[in-house]
């Protein structure tokens, strides 16, 4: 869906935030590490325990050739 105001046109996604704590048939949730590298490479991990994957993205930020890692809940 795209919105035409006077400033110019922007983007509105359709999809909204979900609750996946709500969510009673899950079993365990899904975490995407992503990690940005200098040179642009992008490279991503998904874990199911939280902890492990904060662990693995405080593990890739000490590195000097990542720009960045960052951890989102992906179900």
């Amino acid at each position: 869906m795209v919105t035409v105001t006077k400033n110019g046109t922007k983007k509105i996604s359709g999809r909204g935030k979900t609750s996946f704590s709500k969510d009673r048939r899950r079993k365990h949730h899904h975490f995407l590490v992503s990690v940005y590298y200098a040179d642009g490479e992008k490279f991503g991990r998904v874990y199911t325990d939280k902890d492990k994957a904060t662990r693995f993205a405080e593990r890739q930020r000490r590195s000097p050739v990542v720009k960045s890692a960052r951890i989102t809940q992906v179900s």
